[in-house]
């Protein structure tokens, strides 16, 4: 995301700070997008604004935190969210290297725990959590994903990570492997998800 007076301008939202009934809070908005025909654009950002916060709903009963969902507004594809205090892993990982095995095994539990209740990400990557001031892994930015995810939605969500890690991770070899072995520890059919990975990496091969 691009930084534009204080408010974070992404491919499809902007991200602004925000405040609901007392709260720090961000609020996200989905813009008209004029390259598109209106009744086109309109339908999207509607269908991304809701399946978002569709996401955000049922993650949390999985045991999996993300942003409380203060409110919703349909008519701007507007959702205003809790501000998650805390470090985005990403640079987390980069600036506390020694921590690096600690935080993975936590990441691999809390995906685990999101492809155990048949939800995606859909764009995950260390960018997109936060390890938050009491020491939890927060998952945000959902709008890509599933909440019926098949095998091949999960397989492709860990072959995203793992590829988050070979190129913003290159100095934490073992990092991803302390990740995956809490994952399969914990995930349902791991030896099933562990063949669809092993299938889309070689895809990537021969294509």
């Amino acid at each position: 995301m691009e930084e534009v007076s204080g408010t974070m301008m992404g491919a499809e939202a902007s991200v602004s700070d925000a405040e609901y009934l007392g709260r720090r809070a961000v609020e996200k908005v989905r813009p008209t997008k004029g390259y598109r025909l209106p009744e086109l654009d309109a339908h999207l950002r509607s269908a991304r604004t809701r399946n978002e916060a569709r996401i955000l709903h049922e993650a949390p009963q999985a045991g999996i935190r993300t942003p409380c969902v203060y409110d919703l507004d349909m008519d701007r594809c507007s959702i205003v969210l809790e501000k998650v205090e805390g470090t985005v892993v990403k640079n987390h990982l980069r600036d506390h290297p020694d921590r690096a095995s600690e935080v993975c095994v936590k990441i691999g539990n809390a995906v685990a725990r999101l492809h155990s209740a048949g939800i995606c990400h859909g764009d995950l990557t260390t960018s997109n959590m936060i390890l938050t001031s009491d020491g939890e892994i927060c998952l945000i930015d959902m709008s890509m994903g599933k909440t019926r995810a098949e095998l091949e939605d999960i397989g492709i969500d860990l072959r995203l990570l793992e590829r988050a890690f070979s190129s913003a991770h290159v100095d934490l070899p073992d990092a991803f492997e302390d990740l995956m072995t809490e994952y399969y520890a914990n995930v349902g059919n791991p030896k099933a998800v562990a063949k669809k990975l092993e299938d889309i990496r070689n895809r990537g091969r021969y294509t």
